[in-house]
């Protein structure tokens, strides 16, 4: 029988979410996953790498990779690596920024993955950044395939209403995806640059294969909205005969204060107006009235599904053994 093929779009920590639980329907399905990342990340160890030796960011790549890597304990050992961070020598610094050792020199592993610094050694040897995630993953023993949203990386730029507390009506362009994920203002709109990267052509291929195409969760404007903005990829998601399926988040990030999850829907919209989406998975609680949501899941062609999703400490976590329950009957059901 042919496996399902699900492509997943995202970056950073809603997209290994998503993964994690697609990993939990693998028992009652048989899945094909791949992973599609943004790559705009501009911050900590990604932002430092990109900076001084240019190339893809791979904080979000190794994550994902990691949420898709093996069970043999050899496997979830050498994913424990991929994640482990340096410490600043002598314990002092911090996480991201590097840190001192104790004669006050800087360190320059300071905050650095294990996982970016062999991602990025990979991508120098092998020449070839979607080859050198087909390592990654052979290496980590991955059940599903990790893929750049493109091969060159990507900023993210986005005009926003009051970034600046004293002038809360003047419009800014804030620049980089770090800074547009902490405004504090209203985000208005969002751009690439450049404005048109090429979409990697194993990702549209893989697009244009799927079963079922899922967005989200995530940072809506600084990882799930940016696959959108590339024009191959954004004509592959449309012209695809997959169904789609959009998994909303939690709580507002201080990206989308302001923005209801009838208007992350409609965020979709707007920015690729040919988008029909066939669900919507909201968490039962999180929703709220799902009159609202319900009325802009149907502007997108779709159906409303509501599922307690989250964990259940009260943090705004999805809970990937939960998420997985919940998608096992959407993903399952036949065409």
């Amino acid at each position: 029988m042919t496996p399902t093929r699900v492509v997943a779009f995202g970056g950073g920590h809603g997209l290994s979410a998503s993964l994690r639980a697609l990993r939990h329907c693998v028992p009652g399905l048989d899945l094909d996953i791949t992973a599609v990342v943004t790559v705009g990340d501009d911050g900590g160890s990604s932002g430092r790498l990109r900076a001084e030796r240019g190339g893809l960011p791979p904080g979000d790549l190794r994550q994902a990779l990691v949420a898709l890597a093996g069970d043999h304990p050899a496997t979830r050992r050498s994913a424990a690596l991929f994640q482990h961070r340096f410490a600043a020598a002598g314990g002092g610094g911090g996480a991201d920024a590097g840190g001192a050792d104790a004669g006050g020199a800087a360190d320059p592993l300071a905050g650095h993955a294990v996982g970016n610094l062999l991602l990025h050694g990979l991508i120098e040897l092998l020449g070839d950044p979607v080859v050198a995630l087909d390592h990654a993953g052979a290496m980590l023993g991955a059940v599903g395939r990790v893929l750049p949203m493109s091969r060159q990386p990507v900023g993210i730029e986005a005009r926003v209403r009051g970034a600046d507390p004293d002038r809360p009506d003047e419009v800014r362009t804030v620049r980089g995806q770090h800074q547009v994920a902490v405004t504090s203002g209203t985000v208005e709109s969002l751009r690439l640059t450049p404005a048109a990267p090429a979409a990697c052509a194993e990702a549209v291929t893989a697009v244009g294969a799927a079963d079922w195409l899922i967005f989200g969760p995530g940072s809506w404007y600084t990882s799930v909205l940016p696959h959108l903005l590339v024009p191959g990829l954004a004509d592959a998601i449309v012209s695809s005969p997959a169904r789609r399926l959009v998994t909303l988040n939690l709580v507002a990030e201080k990206e989308t204060l302001g923005l209801s999850l009838p208007d992350h829907l409609d965020t979709l919209r707007r920015y690729l107006p040919e988008l029909k989406v066939d669900m919507v998975l909201a968490d039962s609680k999180a929703v709220g009235d799902p009159v609202a949501v319900e009325r802009a899941a149907e502007s997108l062609g779709a159906r409303l599904v509501l599922a307690p999703v989250a964990v259940t400490d009260g943090t705004p976590r999805h809970d990937p053994a939960a998420l997985g329950a919940a998608l096992v009957p959407v993903l399952g059901a036949d065409r």
